[in-house]
């Protein structure tokens, strides 16, 4: 016995469902499915426009925060307070763009969904239609064995037979059975418009997929990049391409929210047909199907007879007894009428091939595999397909929410950098890395070495026409001021280092050391003995 696997929506079926639908007169209607009804297709309408409302409110208040911006700045000499600022800024874009790289990976995410959800419907699809084209091969090519081969073999066995009334009638009875199974088999619904409906809504829904999920693929191609060029900007502070971001940002805003209503509206129609699918099906194919085959395979119960199944028994017991006479012909007709053996073969394999196709007939028009490639068929649709699109919907919520925020900062970065280059040339000379403040630098060592060195001399003529002795004679030195001070620093006042030749021993050597005590002596020598002892000075 076949058990029927239980369709149930889900959750964000019904949810989508309860979306209120108004027509453009903002009147209340039904929310069954009915694509072709036109209050319907009003209402999905709205839905899409109520995006575009979002849009134009969300432009709007980004231009009034853009004016805000313009016209009440802070005051630019404020530096403890715009700072802080900027580093705000920088922030609230950083993580702008991070949110836009979430908003890329829950769109990839949901693409993927919905192309899946689609192709599993397709596919299913296409296995119905595979399975509707098996029938009708298999009634065409009966139907063609009957009328044709078997009514060729029957004619020639009548002139054979015609001295023989009893074998007459055999054929004629045969005649009538072969033709009534061919009355009931012409009589099966036309199931080759279900055939080329079900093919052109598969073509079709492929057709406008593939375009679907390629658009998509690009756009979030091209929300990365944009994303990677904010970081980019962040870094680098590049004017050029903040502005150039802003341009984007507002295209990317308007694609967003365009996003935004086209999903709602596919998503909310879909969730209408999957609330009842059942129903639509039986609606759509009552000019087709009868509706109580259309029942049988929709819900496959094991109540429900197969409405096939008187056609399949006749058939059945008519190639039984037609079997059971082209028996009885041949075993006495072998001796009398050994011309007829050949038609009574052909009659044979004839009603052989047409009980091997009532046995595939039979396994086709069974309600279990039309029922599974429908359960796939709308559970792909209603669970992959519209999952998709809602995650296609907060892709587009999320971006277009983080494009606004970061059309909002971009401006005040812009500034924060301007400001900056305005201000280079203003920097504080104790900054390192400023030039002017490194030339500063330089010119404060170079006097301040001069300073010392005036000192030094100035020290020197000092000690010398204190001891009343001769200025020494004049002597060239190349040694840096500096590596003269850390030597006197390091040998001047220990004894042991007197004779110890300074850096640079091939240039003329600095004048001795100068200390208190050598002073004292000075002043106790008598002028014969200064002048004794001014002789051996060394020069």
């Amino acid at each position: 016995m076949s058990t029927r696997l239980n369709y149930i929506a889900p959750w964000w079926i019904y949810w989508l469902h309860n979306f209120p639908h108004l027509n453009l007169s903002f009147q209340s209607v039904d929310s069954s499915f009915r694509p072709q009804d036109e209050d319907y297709q009003q209402s999905l309408i709205v839905l899409t426009c109520m995006a575009a409302i979002g849009l134009g409110l969300n432009l709007l208040l980004l231009a009034a925060y853009l004016t805000c911006v313009c016209c009440c700045q802070k005051d630019e000499d404020d530096e403890e307070s715009k700072r802080p600022g900027s580093r705000c800024v920088s922030w609230v874009s950083m993580l702008a763009g991070l949110v836009i790289c979430c908003a890329v990976g829950v769109g990839f995410y949901g693409n993927s969904e919905a192309n899946d959800g689609v192709y599993q419907l397709t596919h299913s699809l296409y296995q119905a239609n595979h399975t509707l084209d098996g029938i009708d091969r298999l009634v065409t090519g009966t139907v063609s064995g009957l009328e044709g081969g078997l009514k060729q073999h029957l004619g020639r066995l009548d002139e054979i037979f015609a001295v023989r009334e009893d074998y007459v009638r055999t054929l004629h009875a045969m005649q009538r059975t072969a033709d009534s199974v061919v009355v009931q088999l012409r009589g099966l619904p036309d199931l080759g418009r279900a055939k080329l409906n079900l093919s052109t809504i598969a073509e079709h829904t492929l057709y406008w997929e593939h375009r679907r999920w390629l658009a998509y693929l690009l756009v979030l191609v091209f929300y990365l990049v944009i994303s990677l060029a904010v970081f980019l900007g962040l870094a680098k502070q590049s004017r050029w391409l903040l502005t150039i971001l802003t341009v984007f940002g507002l295209l990317t805003l308007v694609v967003s929210w365009a996003s935004l209503g086209a999903d709602t509206a596919v998503a909310v129609g879909t969730s209408d047909f999957c609330v009842s699918p059942d129903k639509f099906i039986v609606n759509q194919t009552e000019d087709i199907v009868p509706a109580a085959i259309t029942h049988y395979y929709l819900y496959c119960s094991p109540s429900l007879l197969n409405p096939f199944q008187k056609l399949l028994t006749i058939f059945q017991r008519s190639l039984t007894t037609m079997q059971t006479q082209t028996q009885s012909l041949l075993l006495s007709t072998a001796l009398h009428f050994p011309t007829a053996q050949r038609d009574l073969f052909g009659i044979q394999q004839i009603l052989n091939t047409s009980e091997s196709s009532l046995h595939q007939l039979t396994a086709l028009l069974d309600c279990r595999s039309l029922h599974k490639d429908y359960l796939e068929a709308v559970v792909g649709l209603c669970y992959d397909g519209v999952e998709g699109l809602l995650y296609l919907c907060l892709f587009s919520l999320m971006s277009a929410g983080a494009f606004c925020v970061l059309l909002c900062a971009i401006p005040r970065l812009l500034k924060h950098i301007a400001s900056r280059e305005r201000e280079y040339d203003d920097i504080d000379e104790e900054d390192p890395f400023n030039p002017r403040a490194r030339r500063t630098v330089a010119r404060g060592r170079s006097s301040s070495q001069s300073h010392v060195h005036s000192f030094c001399s100035y020290s020197s003529r000092e000690s010398q026409s204190s001891l009343h002795l001769p200025p020494p004679l004049p002597t060239t030195t190349n040694a840096p001021i500096a590596e003269y001070m850390n030597q006197s620093m390091l040998f001047g006042g220990n004894p042991r280092y007197e004779n110890v030749p300074l850096i640079g021993s091939g240039r003329s050597s600095p004048p001795p050391s100068y200390s208190p005590s050598l002073r004292s002596t000075y002043l106790s020598m008598t002028d014969s003995q200064i002048r004794h002892f001014g002789t051996d000075l060394p020069v």
